[in-house]
């Protein structure tokens, strides 16, 4: 047999096991009923020259169904003018509160630091946190993702989206989040959770620091959320959340340039994931690209197409379902024609990111 189809097979096995061991329960998931016990909650936003997004999206967060709550912003040595937006809308919300760090010169500091000064200020034990450019997708986010806090969870993750807005970029970057948000989510109700996102996630204080925080990866611009997630989450302390109220979106970017951007600070992190998540990643894209080649090259030299068609014809009908499901449970109704486009490319953009990101220049920058 030839070597080619032998690595088509094998490359198709372990395909379908993504699909049907881990990311066909996105779509059978059921969120747990759980009696909303309402405690109290301080949501976490750390903005640096955000002026614009804090006085669009912030009023989401502030008028939130909910009992008693506060919205910490940390306004980190922005200088636009985010702190008289932020003195507006502290004048019509009483429940938000501000800090301000101070721009120094002398000193240079990430977003971790910020979010640290957010959590210390909080008046409640139960925090979640976004970014100053997210929306609430309604009035129950809150409602939503504090509900699964109980005696053993401690971290709970949920969908964060990307806006919908017209052209084929945008459909790139948020089927790219789709797909993302499709395997640590699916992971982490199959028991291995290795990430999160800073747009949505919530945590205890106390959880946060017990284990100290930031301070093992204190020294890397990103990280605030797939490493804290990474390093200590597990399958007991860690909730999934799926309903369509805790969902937030954020403006996608507008650039294919700054989408790869944005994409290279993502990969920095990777590498300092726990082997074992390291190993299913890699084992994931490693599988998807040698199907493509081995497809392409077997079909172009018209080799074994008996095998060859029922072959990719069963791995697309059962990624069809999959995805389609996993597309109406996240919202994304409308990458029903395009996706299977972006399940070969993402896969070539994302070796190019991890490439460039070898003779990368030191980023200064944590957003």
């Amino acid at each position: 047999m030839n070597i080619l189809l032998i690595i088509l097979i094998g490359s198709t096995v372990t395909q379908l096991f993504y699909y049907l061991f881990f990311y066909l329960r996105i779509g059978i998931y059921k969120n747990k009923k759980q009696e909303a016990k309402q405690e109290p909650v301080s949501v976490i936003i750390c903005a640096r020259n955000e002026s614009e997004n804090l006085e669009k999206f912030l009023p989401s967060i502030l008028e939130q169904n909910y009992t008693e709550y506060q919205v910490i912003v940390v306004n980190d040595a922005s200088t636009d003018n985010s702190d008289k937006v932020l003195l507006k809308l502290k004048n019509k919300y009483p429940n938000l509160d501000v800090t301000t760090i101070y721009k120094d010169e002398k000193f240079s500091h990430g977003k971790k630091l910020a979010l640290t000064i957010g959590i210390k200020k909080a008046k409640y034990e139960q925090l979640i946190l976004t970014d100053a450019d997210c929306v609430a997708s309604d009035k129950n986010w809150i409602s939503s993702m504090q509900k699964n806090f109980n005696d053993d969870k401690e971290i709970i993750i949920a969908y964060g989206a990307y806006t919908r807005k017209k052209g084929l970029l945008n459909k790139l970057i948020r089927y790219d989040a789709m797909f993302i948000a499709m395997q640590y989510l699916s992971f982490a109700i199959a028991g291995v959770p290795y990430m999160g996102v800073g747009r949505n996630i919530a945590y205890r204080k106390t959880f946060f620091f017990k284990n100290k925080g930031f301070a093992s990866h204190m020294y890397l611009l990103s990280g605030d959320d797939d490493l804290f997630v990474n390093e200590y989450g597990n399958k007991k302390n860690i909730a999934i959340e799926l309903n369509k109220s805790s969902f937030t979106y954020s403006e996608p970017k507008t650039s294919f340039t700054a989408w790869f951007v944005q994409k290279k600070r993502h990969f920095t992190t990777g590498k300092y994931y726990k082997k074992k998540h390291k190993l299913i990643l890699a084992g994931e894209i490693i599988s998807r690209i040698l199907f493509y080649l081995t497809f392409i090259i077997l079909i172009f030299n018209k080799i074994y197409l008996i095998y060859v068609i029922p072959i990719f014809a069963l791995r697309f009908l059962i990624q069809f379902f999959i995805i389609n499901s996993t597309r109406k449970r996240l919202n994304e109704k409308d990458l029903h024609i395009i996706w299977f486009i972006f399940d070969i490319l993402i896969p070539i953009i994302s070796f190019s990111v991890l490439i460039s990101n070898i003779f990368k220049r030191k980023n200064t920058k944590w957003k």
